[in-house]
């Protein structure tokens, strides 16, 4: 074991501790400042009280704010996952001219023009449809803005999908819906599911577009509620938004569990008896 060798190795290692720190540090201050009688912007030892608690339960948009985002981002993770489904299962087998560069466009521009660049347009066409200060609108942009990737990303789930079985279940007399609620669907279940987890964590996070989109206070979701929390000085409100912050958290961590353990985001799936 050569000098250099250990010195890269421990290197390394500074590296990793480095990086975890980074990250961990968020994460502790999350856990400790709803619990602290002073909580400041850095990780402490709390002195422990739920007095934050009770201050953010009894903000009066606070919880509802919370229902928003989940009614928002239940209805885009939802129609993501659904209209990908279909469109990736027609793009996988349905042979038509240009199919690879229409995807590939698709992708290119959903990254390309995203929701800074194209919000003027955006506003326009919501407010021809009459969509301005409504949860279904917002959901409905978020929705056209995840679908191709998310189209992209499923489609390499249904390629994997044995034509055979297909064909095994035309000979019995399945229809096309029935083969692809039966067959394909079942197969592509860990792929449903990172699309389900992946629209959701993208829309809950999401402050452009709500920002944007909706007016009344009563109807904003957490992510841009939380950018109002702010005490009579004009200085950020620490009593109400850690509390806020973890409570924000613990949808898309329980998400996240519920499909791991059921699915375990492992790629394999199985046909319904």
């Amino acid at each position: 074991m050569t000098p250099a060798y250990v010195v890269r190795r421990i290197g390394f290692y500074v590296l990793i501790c480095a990086i975890t720190l980074f990250f961990a540090v968020p994460m502790l201050w999350i856990a400790s400042a709803p619990f602290d009688a002073s909580p400041g912007l850095g990780v402490q030892w709390p002195d422990w009280t739920l007095d934050n608690v009770r201050k953010t339960f009894d903000h009066p948009y606070a919880l509802h704010s919370m229902v928003n985002s989940l009614l928002i981002c239940v209805t885009t993770a939802v129609a993501v996952t659904a209209f990908a489904a279909l469109a990736s299962y027609a793009l996988s087998r349905v042979r038509i001219p240009g199919r690879d560069a229409l995807l590939y466009g698709l992708l290119l521009l959903s990254s390309v023009v995203t929701g800074t660049a194209a919000m003027v347009p955006i506003f326009v066409m919501m407010f021809q449809l009459g969509l301005i200060d409504s949860r279904f609108g917002v959901a409905l942009v978020m929705t056209g803005g995840l679908l191709p990737a998310a189209i992209f990303i499923l489609k390499d789930f249904v390629d994997a999908v044995p034509k055979s079985y297909e064909e095994s279940a035309r000979v019995f007399g399945a229809s096309t819906g029935q083969i692809l609620r039966d067959v394909v669907l079942p197969v592509a279940r860990p792929g449903l599911a990172t699309i389900l987890v992946w629209a959701f964590v993208n829309s809950w996070g999401n402050f452009l577009v709500p920002f944007l989109l909706i007016r009344s206070i009563d109807k904003q979701p957490g992510a841009v509620l939380l950018q109002t929390f702010t005490d009579e000085g004009g200085s950020a409100n620490l009593s109400v938004i850690p509390v806020f912050s973890l409570l924000f958290s613990i949808p898309v961590v329980v998400l996240y569990l519920l499909v791991n353990s059921r699915y375990g985001f492992r790629f394999h799936g199985g046909i319904k008896s």
